[in-house]
């Protein structure tokens, strides 16, 4: 796993210069001689300024899923994605062969995934499509969480700790290792923000400045209340601060680039060092579930079918379909050995039908199903 690609997921909300930045590193790998392999995650997105080489516009028309389902954007935009992660399995099967040490040793092998998501950070991080995908790139490569943050729209302290506390969310959301890069550094520089995240005092006298003079631009804290709350959330993450690398770029101009790509590395070890091994397990947990679950059915199912260990007895009718039953076989005089022998035939035939069915829907049959025959084969039916 040392030569596999890693995928760079960049998230952000709208206005933070996602895009911009996704632009830059791909401007700056194709300089290095590396190019990247580039997905748009983006079903609303007009125009991008790179090529992308899967696009989910291709496969999704955004403005027929909002009128054919009577969606707003948002629903849209989730929908889109929806649609487009029943297709995961053959993105994971392009990539894996697009990325893949090619044959020609002139070639280079391509190292960065780079991946373009939508501006509504909600829409793709909590949702069950974003989930899926990032789960399954998660699964075949490095993956590391870009999140872009508009840093001179970061000044005051309510605002880097709404940023602070969406970043934490979204680490503890998707589980995979997170660079917070700093936006628009050309602007204003990140300096402020990496002094409050190592200097606890720092940010606590920023505060007060805050309070005291009526907040950036005249906003103010509002009340005790906020700086008290804003106070407590700095100690809670202060442990979360630890886990995250942290750079300030300018999309616009360049500057930081080479940083991103060196925390880009750092990250990539962490995630095979770390989350990797974390990942296996929850794997591995999910299949002894399903296991349990496909014995837990194993056993209803031969209960129900009463076919294992069914012994011949005469119990009392309890429907009246029983009543007639018995009468029918009161009057045919059928004699206990051919009770016996019939029953043992209908279940003989009950399993072998059961058995054949199972055979002929194999071809279609998903994974668990073919699981399931091979139980109920083992336990000798009939």
């Amino acid at each position: 796993m040392a030569d596999s690609p890693v995928c760079i997921v960049c998230v952000g909300m709208a206005g933070s210069g996602k895009t911009t930045f996704m632009q830059r590193i791909n401007s700056y790998l194709h300089q290095t001689q590396s190019p990247p392999y580039v997905m748009n995650l983006d079903p609303a997105v007009l125009n991008v300024p790179f090529e992308s080489n899967i696009d989910i516009r291709d496969s999704v028309n955004y403005k027929e899923v909002m009128q054919q389902y009577n969606l707003g954007p948002n629903g849209g935009i989730l929908t889109s994605l929806n649609l487009f992660a029943t297709k995961i399995d053959q993105i994971l099967a392009l990539l894996e062969k697009r990325t893949a040490p090619p044959e020609d040793v002139s070639q280079k092998q391509i190292r960065h995934i780079l991946i373009d998501t939508p501006g509504q950070i909600e829409v793709f991080v909590w949702s069950a499509s974003g989930d899926i995908l990032l789960g399954s790139l998660a699964s075949s490569f490095p993956t590391v969480i870009a999140y872009i943050i508009d840093t001179p729209r970061t000044a005051s302290t309510s605002t880097f700790m709404s940023n602070m506390l969406y970043a934490c969310s979204i680490l503890y959301k998707t589980k995979l290792p997170m660079i917070l890069v700093f936006n628009k550094t050309d602007v204003k520089k990140a300096d402020f923000a990496k002094e409050w995240m190592t200097n606890f005092e720092a940010f606590q006298e920023a505060l007060q400045n805050e309070d005291e003079v009526g907040g950036v631009e005249g906003m103010g804290q509002g009340s005790g209340y906020m700086a008290s709350l804003l106070h407590s959330m700095s100690l809670v993450l202060e442990e979360f601060y630890k886990h995250l690398r942290v750079v300030g770029v300018s999309a616009a101009r360049g500057d930081g680039i080479d940083d991103f790509f060196e925390a880009v590395q750092e990250k990539k070890e962490e995630f095979e060092r770390d989350y990797k091994p974390e990942l296996e397990k929850r794997r591995q947990e999910r299949e002894k579930m399903k296991q349990s679950k496909r014995d837990k059915d194993l056993g209803r199912l031969l209960s129900d079918l009463n076919i294992e260990n069914r012994k011949p007895k005469r119990d009392e009718a309890e429907t009246i379909s029983d009543i007639e039953d018995d009468d029918e076989e009161d009057q045919g005089m059928v004699s206990p050995d051919e009770q016996i022998d019939e029953e043992h035939d209908a279940d003989e035939s009950l399993a072998k039908r059961y058995r054949q069915a199972l055979k002929d829907g194999a071809d279609d049959r998903s994974e668990q199903t073919m699981d399931f025959a091979n139980y109920l084969k083992s336990a000798n039916v009939g």
